[in-house]
C-alpha cells in the first residue's frame, strides 16, 4: 500500500464554558455552584479541590468555613476531597514555582482524574498560577474559577490564558486552558484594598478606549462614583467589561493568540515593565492604568487623539483614582535609555514577529501600529510626569 509523503492533519475543538454573575454564592441554600458542577453530568457526585487566595480568607475570616457549610449542604452532588488549601496571591503566587509545584503534589495525593473539579477562589495572579497548575495535571483537569477582585472579574479571570512570572518576564510561563466555568461573586469585592478595586477600572478603560464609546461615556459619567466604591456602578462595569472581553475571545478568530496581534493588551507593553522595574511595587491595574495614559499620549502625539480626547481621558482616569504616573516610568539604563522601552522588545519576543501595538484611532477605535518612536515616548512619560504634578 502506498502512503503520502505528507499527510496533512486538520481539526478543530469547541470550547465552551458559561460566566454567571451572582451574590452569596455560599449561602446554603443557593444552588449555583451545584448546577455548574453538575452541568454535563448530573448522575455522578463530582470531587472538588477548593483552592482559596490567602488574601481573601484574610479579609474574610468566616469564608473558609461558609465554603464547607456549602459543601457539606450539598453532599448528594459535590464531595469536598480537599480544602480549602490556601495559597498566596499577588506577585508571590506567580514569582515561585513552589505554588505551582505544592498544589500539583496536592492534586495528585487526593487522587483528581479528569473529571474531577478544582474550585479557585481568588485574585487574577492566584486564578493564574492556579490554572496553570490545574492544566498540567493529566493535562487537564475542570477548572471552575471564582475570581475575587474587579480585575479578575472582569478580565483575567473570564478568559483563557494561564501564567506564571520567569526569567524577568510577564507571564512567560503559561498554557491557553479555557476554564470548566467562572463564577463572579459580586460579594466578595466587598473588603478588597482601594488599590485592588481601582485595578479593574483600568481594564475597563483598556476595553472602552479602544472598542466600546458608550461605555468610555459611561466610566466618565460614573468616575466619582466609582472612586467612591459605588456598588451599583461597579457591577455594571464588571458586567460591560467581561463581555467585550469574551465577545473579542469568541470572534476575534485568534483566541490562543498564534497571530502577532494582541489588542487586549492595549497599554500593557510598558505596564508589565513597570511590574517587573517596581519589584511589583505597582500592582498590575495600576500599572496598566499608567501605560494607558502613557500610549494615549503618544496617540495624541500620532493624530490619533485630539488633544480634548486626551484630556478628557486623563480627567476620567483620574477622577476614578487611576494614577497616570510613576517615577518607576521615568528611570533609565545605565545608558540613558528609558527602561520601560525594555519592554517594547520583551512584548514582541512574548507573540513572535512583527511588533505590534494597539493604539486608540479616536476614542472607541483601535489601530494597530508596527514602531513607536522612542523620542514622542520620552516626550509621553514627560507630559505625564508634569500633569501629575499639575
Amino acid at each position: 500500500m502506498d502512503f503520502p509523503n505528507t499527510i496533512h492533519q486538520r481539526f478543530s475543538v469547541e470550547f465552551d464554558y458559561p460566566v454567571h454573575f451572582a451574590r452569596g454564592v455560599f449561602d446554603p441554600a443557593c444552588d449555583l455552584l451545584a448546577k455548574v458542577f453538575s452541568r454535563r453530568d448530573a448522575q455522578r457526585i463530582h470531587r472538588v479541590v477548593v483552592c482559596l487566595d490567602e488574601g481573601l480568607a484574610a479579609a474574610q475570616p468566616e469564608l473558609a468555613a461558609q465554603i464547607k457549610a456549602w459543601f457539606h449542604a450539598h453532599n448528594d452532588i459535590v464531595e469536598l476531597a480537599s480544602g480549602p488549601i490556601l495559597l498566596p496571591g499577588g506577585p508571590a503566587a506567580k514569582t515561585s514555582h513552589d505554588v505551582l509545584r505544592d498544589l500539583m503534589w496536592t492534586l495528585g495525593n487526593v487522587h483528581l482524574d479528569r473529571q474531577s473539579f478544582v474550585l479557585a477562589i481568588g485574585g487574577g495572579s492566584m486564578l493564574d498560577a492556579a490554572g496553570m497548575a490545574v492544566s498540567l495535571v493529566h493535562r487537564g483537569l475542570r477548572l471552575v474559577r471564582m475570581p475575587s477582585t474587579t480585575l479578575a472579574q472582569n478580565d483575567a479571570g473570564v478568559g483563557v490564558k494561564n501564567g506564571v512570572d520567569e526569567h524577568g518576564q510577564k507571564n512567560f510561563l503559561g498554557t491557553f486552558a479555557p476554564p470548566f466555568a467562572v463564577v463572579n461573586d459580586l460579594d466578595l469585592l466587598n473588603t478588597l484594598p482601594d488599590d485592588h478595586w481601582r485595578g479593574g477600572i483600568s481594564e475597563a478603560f483598556k476595553v472602552a478606549l479602544i472598542c466600546d464609546k458608550p461605555f468610555f461615556e459611561f466610566l466618565t459619567a460614573h468616575a466619582d462614583a466609582l472612586a467612591a466604591r459605588d456598588s451599583a456602578a461597579m457591577e455594571t462595569l464588571v458586567r460591560w467589561c467581561a463581555a467585550i472581553h469574551l465577545n473579542h475571545i469568541a470572534t476575534s478568530g485568534d483566541p490562543f493568540e498564534f497571530g502577532t496581534a494582541r489588542p487586549l493588551d492595549f497599554g500593557h507593553w510598558s505596564a508589565h515593565r513597570l511590574e517587573i522595574a517596581s519589584d511589583h511595587a505597582i500592582p498590575h491595574g495600576l500599572a496598566v492604568g499608567i501605560g494607558i495614559a502613557l500610549d494615549c499620549c503618544y496617540a495624541r502625539r500620532k493624530g490619533l487623539l485630539t488633544e480634548a480626547q486626551l484630556d478628557s481621558i486623563l480627567d476620567a482616569m483620574t477622577r476614578c483614582g487611576l494614577p497616570i504616573f510613576a517615577p518607576e516610568l521615568a528611570a533609565t539604563t545605565p545608558s540613558g535609555e528609558l527602561d520601560i522601552l525594555v519592554g517594547l522588545e520583551q512584548f514582541r519576543e512574548h507573540l513572535g514577529g512583527e511588533l505590534t501595538i494597539t493604539l486608540p484611532d479616536s476614542i472607541g477605535q483601535r489601530t494597530d501600529l508596527h514602531h513607536l518612536n522612542p523620542d514622542w515616548i520620552v516626550e509621553s512619560v514627560a507630559d505625564l510626569a508634569a500633569r501629575s504634578n499639575a
